[in-house]
Order: C-alpha cells, then sequence, then structure tokens
C-alpha cells in the first residue's frame, strides 16, 4: 500500500501560486529527495504536506486515509513526523531532558505527575535506544544549545523519531554544516533509512547528499515538478542541468 499519496494540490497565498498541480507518491521504505532553486515552493510543499497550510486545491493521503483537514498533531498521531529547516529543539535543557520530553509525549505521559516503574523503564530505554542510534551517549547531559550545529540537529532528528513515525520529513537537514558535520548527519539519515526502514522525505541543497541518498528526487521550479526519476536520470535531465544542477550533474 502507498504510504503517502499526494494528489494535485494547490497553494495560493492571494496572487502568488507557490505550489501549482503537485502530485507525489511514496511507498514504503522509498528515501525521496525534493530538490530546487531559492524560491521554488519546496517548504511550502512540506507544509501542505505536514499540515501546517491547508491546500488551496487537492488532496493529501495517508495510509490512503484523507488527511487534508487534519491538524499537523492529528497527523503525528497517525505516523508522520517533521523537522524544520531551522532546528526546533530546547536550547536551555539537556539532551536527555529534550529526549525525555518527546518520548513521555509519544507515550501519553506528558501530563503525568507520576510514572509507574514500568512505565518509567519503558521510557529509559526508548532513550537508550534513541541516544545510541543518534550518536549522542556521551553527551547526555550537555546542555543542547551548547552542542555542535550537527549535533543539535542530530539532537532534533532523534526527538521526531520518538514519536515513532512512519514517514519522517527532513527540512534540510545539513543546511550550515561544514563537511565532517553533513557527512554524519547524512550517514544518520542513512541508518534510518536502511537499518531502521524508516521512510523518508527531505529537503536538501547539498548535491552530494541528495545523490548519495535519494532513492527517487523529484526537482521543483516555480512551484510546478520539474522532473521526477533515480538520480542518475535527474543527473542526466538536462532542463534541470539548465535551471538547478549545473556542473553538479556532470
Amino acid at each position: 500500500m502507498t504510504l503517502l499519496r499526494v494528489e494535485k494540490v494547490t497553494k495560493r497565498f492571494g496572487s502568488l501560486t507557490a505550489i501549482e498541480n503537485v502530485s507525489l507518491t511514496i511507498e514504503p521504505g522509498e528515501l525521496r529527495a525534493i530538490i530546487g532553486p531559492n524560491g521554488a515552493g519546496k517548504t511550502t510543499f512540506f507544509n501542505l504536506i505536514s499540515g501546517l497550510f491547508p491546500p488551496s486545491e487537492g488532496r493529501v493521503r495517508l495510509d490512503d486515509q484523507d488527511v487534508t483537514a487534519l491538524s499537523p498533531e492529528e497527523r503525528v498521531r497517525r505516523g508522520m513526523a517533521r523537522t524544520f529547516q531551522i532546528t526546533e529543539i530546547f536550547p536551555e535543557l539537556s539532551v536527555i531532558e529534550n529526549l525525555r520530553v518527546a518520548v513521555e509525549m509519544a507515550e501519553g505521559h506528558s501530563l503525568s505527575a507520576w510514572l509507574s516503574p514500568a512505565s518509567k523503564r519503558a521510557v529509559n530505554n526508548r532513550l537508550d535506544q534513541l541516544l545510541t542510534t543518534g550518536n549522542l551517549t556521551g553527551k547526555t547531559d550537555v546542555r543542547v544549545g551548547a552542542l555542535s550545529h550537527g549535533d543539535q540537529r542530530a539532537a532534533e532528528i532523534m526527538m521526531a523519531l520518538a514519536l515513532k513515525p512512519r514517514l519522517l520529513l527532513l527540512d534540510e537537514p545539513t543546511a550550515g554544516m561544514g563537511d565532517q558535520e553533513t557527512y554524519n548527519v547524512a550517514q544518520l539519515v542513512r541508518r534510518l533509512h536502511r537499518r531502521e526502514g524508516l521512510t523518508i522525505m527531505l529537503i536538501e541543497h547539498d548535491m552530494r547528499v541528495v545523490f548519495n541518498l535519494a532513492d527517487r528526487i523529484m526537482v521543483l521550479g516555480e512551484g510546478r515538478v520539474l522532473a521526477e526519476g533515480t538520480p542518475q536520470e535527474i543527473a542526466a535531465n538536462e532542463d534541470v542541468q539548465r535551471a538547478y544542477l549545473g556542473e553538479v550533474a556532470k
């Protein structure tokens, strides 16, 4: 069964059409990249999928259920989570405190002042898993605001993973990073995809990351689909090269 189906969505802001008649299907276990020049509509498209914006036209379906009118919170409950271009964390809290907030929320304990011993064990086990997956085990008590940009991003991705998504949306996960941090975050995304079997959509400007990670790529230009295909097909597409990739595709 198709996990995500976006059907001819359009988003208008007054007289400006940011997204026009864009369709997309994502199969379970796929890693799909969305690329395009600045202003192409990539983040607006993510906002339509995650429920931050309602579409002017079109539908969004998750597990063949129409979620177009559902809030972002309800979409999270149905298995969709996302990160943002600007890292969304609690900078004054430690790594473990940030993750605990997400884990307890996912387990339905967010309003509970007291946890049973069994619930505490379950929460702590999940925290250990997330710290290991995110390579954050040695930074448990470090204030997140004091971490490197790459580790902050890893913590944010682990907070999203704590919500037990089946579809994870990553908005420019390597933005503003140097080569080593970019490599580390790309390896984390690869682990989540290949080892955890997580279905992932990502917006990314770094073409090294895109072409090394993605199963398929959609290229947006001025709010429309310019091309879609495998990395090899996109690299060979002359329209894409002219519009966006330039020498990177050669």
